[in-house]
């Protein structure tokens, strides 16, 4: 009788399914509230879209909004929104919106974990 070698392999672990959504950093929560308040308009959002241009390809566009439109996708923190186009959603699932204030300059970032490319500026990308 032939006696064959068993082999027994690791389970494997299944990988780690990527986030969904936008994230809202406490960073950036705390300065759109207040950005809203000074505005008066508690129930406006961030619109964030992606569109083509920049020397990488695409680049990031935020402005207010003051409702979400039909089709959108809608990220709510404490009382904070953004709205998210279904086309720009493609490119933005499981990114971070924060809000960095450093000596030299302060503003919002999109830590986005699907960008393969950036440019020097920050201001576009590629993925």
């Amino acid at each position: 009788m032939n006696e064959q070698a068993q082999t027994t392999q690791a389970p494997q672990t299944p990988p780690k399914p990527a986030p969904k959504g936008i994230g809202l950093a406490d960073s950036a929560v705390a300065r759109l509230k207040q950005l809203l308040e000074e505005r008066q308009t508690p129930e406006a959002g961030l619109r964030i879209a992606v569109k083509g241009g920049g020397c990488s390809g695409l680049q990031y566009s935020m402005e207010w909004a003051e409702k979400s439109r039909e089709r959108d996708k809608v990220f709510e923190r404490d009382g904070v929104r953004v709205f998210v186009d279904p086309k720009s959603y493609l490119y933005l699932i499981g990114t971070e919106l924060v809000f960095e204030q450093t000596l030299m300059a302060s503003g919002f970032k999109l830590n986005n974990p699907n960008v393969k490319a950036a440019c020097g500026c920050g201001e576009s990308f590629s993925v």
